[in-house]
Formats: structure tokens, sequence, C-alpha cells
């Protein structure tokens, strides 16, 4: 009924006042101490370096050979894994999350375990079954994170599908889907049922093996959802390559069906989709009116995509049309789009379309505000932003000040765990990493400024 209200309301135009951008200039930087800055700055002008990012994980076997393991580990600790990581246990990751709340940020934990496409097979179920443990402490460990005091509102938490699922049976399933006229065997509602009854399932396509897995990825998957809605936790699926995203999507439309109706309070199972990808708008549009014509809730993850170089290398490989934006000026416009086309959907649906502004772009963020103050929709309403952790803090800090709900994605676990999926995250985000020079730029201004004594601002 309130959301109701607030759409009339906003029918008959914005609200009074007019829109005002918000200031990404490092001015919230002094909410954060000098050596949060200090070791930002270091951390990201390293980053920014493409030949410590390629070879990361050989230069990371180096210094322990060099250094000794306790002495790099805590080298790392202090500058790597310090920036990025919320900590290996949970009082650890407790404190950073209650840091991030005096901020008024608020936790997106990642478990950081994931299969590779071309990784060396796994052993076999157990580690799958590994990851659902892990996946499931996750959960409550997210849940238990509530207690802490500060902003409140929707629990979320990132999952990785391949983590549950080999990629091979992903590939698999893609091949599958992609063909004309795909059996109903693969439906989002057989599927959906399986998963609800437990029974066995027969697919002709899948060979005896491949079936097995099947089944037993899709416990796997319902145990998690099933766990996360009783926890009141709802998980939002990484996209991944395009070879798996189609089967991906595939599963998160199984568990849709079964868990984001109106009845379930739903959605606990959100997408996400690439604006890199030339055909994520067509996409995104079908996915969206699918949902609303079957009353199911519609969570949306909205990200520009990390897998660019890899994708062209394998289109280039294969001989295939790259599947990507041709430049970067090009995805900007196809997030503009489907920013603007998922802003609609949630002035219309409220609270059964929620959505995430994953992005470091200063542009999409400030569209994304005007177009909320334009649509009537509220600070504290279904729509979120979401960035990484440790990166990107000037807009992130300036979005929380300013009232809006802001995620942080964060990573925890051991440094053998953490630092090779931090190197992965790097090497996939290269582009973004070279792109920090403004925060880079904002960050000296603040460390100078407070060097130097001018206008010093007393932290509160």
């Amino acid at each position: 009924m309130l959301w109701t209200c607030r759409v009339l309301c906003s029918q008959a135009g914005p609200s009074p006042g007019g829109w005002k951008a918000l200031s990404f200039d490092g001015g919230a930087f002094h909410l954060k101490g000098t050596g949060e800055l200090t070791r930002a700055l270091l951390v990201l002008r390293l980053c920014a370096w493409p030949p410590l990012v390629t070879h990361g994980l050989a230069l990371q076997a180096w210094s322990q050979r060099l250094l000794g393991s306790q002495l790099s580990s805590v080298l790392l600790r202090a500058s790597i894994y310090g920036q990025f990581v919320a900590g290996e246990t949970t009082e650890e990751v407790r404190g950073c999350v209650q840091q991030l709340q005096t901020l008024g940020l608020r936790p997106l934990l990642a478990v950081p375990t994931e299969e590779e496409p071309d990784s060396a097979a796994k052993t076999g179920e157990a580690w799958y079954e590994g990851n659902l443990s892990a996946m499931l402490r996750c959960v409550d460990l997210s849940r238990g994170l509530l207690e802490s005091p500060g902003p409140t509102g929707n629990i979320l938490m990132q999952l990785k599908i391949t983590a549950l699922m080999s990629t091979w049976l992903c590939k698999e399933l893609t091949s599958r889907v992609r063909r004309p006229g795909v059996s109903l065997e693969l439906s989002p509602e057989r599927l959906a049922e399986a998963m609800d009854s437990g029974q066995d399932l027969h697919v002709s396509c899948l060979n005896v093996e491949q079936t097995r897995h099947l089944q037993a990825s899709l416990s796997r998957l319902h145990r998690v959802v099933q766990h996360a809605r009783a926890q009141h936790v709802r998980l939002l699926v990484d996209a991944e390559y395009t070879s798996l995203n189609p089967a991906l999507s595939l599963l998160v439309a199984a568990l849709a069906t079964r868990w984001n109706s109106p009845r379930e309070g739903g959605p606990w199972v959100w997408n996400t989709y690439q604006a890199y990808l030339k055909d994520t708008y067509e996409q995104l549009r079908r996915d969206a009116e699918a949902a609303d014509r079957a009353g199911l809730a519609f969570g949306v993850k909205l990200v520009r995509g990390a897998y660019l170089d890899k994708e062209r290398e394998v289109a280039r490989l294969q001989g295939t049309e790259d599947p990507t934006q041709p430049d970067y000026k090009a995805t900007s416009q196809s997030y503009s789009r489907c920013l603007e086309l998922m802003l609609t959907q949630v002035s219309h649906r409220g609270p059964m379309c929620p959505l995430m502004v994953a992005s470091h772009n200063e542009d999409s963020v400030h569209q994304a505000t005007k177009r909320m103050w334009e649509l009537g929709i509220p600070l504290d309403g279904p729509v979120c932003f979401g960035q990484l952790l440790g990166m990107c803090d000037h807009v992130s800090l300036a979005l929380g000040q300013a009232g809006y709900a802001v995620y942080k994605s964060i990573p925890y676990g051991s440094l053998e765990e953490v630092i090779p999926y931090l190197i992965r995250r790097a090497q996939e985000n290269q582009s973004v990493l070279r792109g920090a020079r403004r925060e880079q730029e904002l960050l000296s201004q603040e460390l100078r400024r407070r060097l130097l004594g001018r206008g010093l601002r007393v932290p509160h």
C-alpha cells in the first residue's frame, strides 16, 4: 500500500525541491583514517600496474620463497589482503562490517570459491559438497551480521553457481539450451519440480554421469536457497562467461519459479546482467516481461562485465562473432539503456522488482539517482548500489551519507583461499583498476591536505 501511494505521487511528477547531483569529489574521505587512505592509495597504484596483476600468482610464490611464508603473509595482510578482504575469522569479518555500517554502508558477502572454466576437474562431488557447506555458513554469517548496529534492510549475499556445479556440465547445458526447439526436459518448471521433490531426474540428452551430477547440483542449489529463505538472506547469482551463462540463467529461472513467487516474499534469487555483451538489453527485457507475466518477483544486479579480454580471445580462437560491445562507449550506452529499462520496471512493480546498480562509474550512478528522483523511487526503496570493498569509496561514501542503500562486495577467508581469488578478480577487472586514476587523485589530494594541515576536518 505504501509503495502504491508513492507510485501514485510519482506519476504526478518529481518530488518538489529539485534533484541535486551528488558530489564525488572525495569530501567523504574525512570519514576514514589517514592510515586507511595511505594503504588504499598504495594498493590501487600497485594494482594499476599490469605486470603485477598478470603475473600475480607467480610473484606471490616468488615472495614466499624469498621472504618466507610468515613475512610474505604479513606484507600481504598489510596491503592487498587488508584492502580488499574482510578477514578470516567471524570476529574479523564482523569488525569490518561494523566499520562499514558506521559509514552508512552494508555488506554483500562473497565466498571466494569457484571453478574456472579451463581448470582441472575437481575430485568428484566431495569438492562441491564442501563448497555447499561454505555457502551455508556464509548464509548464517550474513544473517548474523544483522545483529550489528547500523543500517538495516535487505540482507544480500553473492552466489557463484560454478562452485556447486561443474563448468563442463554448464557448457553442455548451454549447448543444449542454444539449440532450436530445446527439449522440455530442460524447462525451468521441470528443473524446479525436480529440485522441490528430490525425485530422480531423467534427461535423454545427457548421459548417466551428467544426469547424476545435474541431480546433485540441483539439490545443492535448492538447499542453499531453502536455507537462505529461512534466514531471510537474498542471493545474487554471479554471471560468468558466455559459454556458461545460458545454463546459469536456466538454473536461476528454475530457482525463481520455486522461490520468487509473491507467497514466498521473493525475490530470494536475483540474476546478474552484463551490459558489455551485445545481447544483454534484449535478454533483460525478455526476462523482465516473462517474470511479470508469470507473476514472479524479478531481482537484478546490473554490471558492466568483467571477462572482456577472455571473451574476445575465445571468439578469435574459435572464429566466432565477438559477443562483446565494440568499445567502452558502447558498453556505457548499453548499461544506460538497461538501467533505464530496470528503473522503469521498478517504478511500475515496486518491491517485486529490486535492482542493484553495481557500478564504479560516476555517470551511471548520477543517472540512477536522477531517474530515481524523477520516477519517485524512494531512497529506502527497491534500488540499491554496489561496489567492491576497497575500491570506489569516494562514490560509496557519498551515496551512503546521502541516505542511499549501498553494499560493498566483501570476500573473506584465509590468505591461501582469498589471494588466488583476488588475483583472478584483478585480472578480470584490469580496466576497472586502471580506470581508478580519479580515485587515486582524490586520495592524494586528501592526504596532501592532511599532511599540510589545510582545512583539517575532524572525523565523526
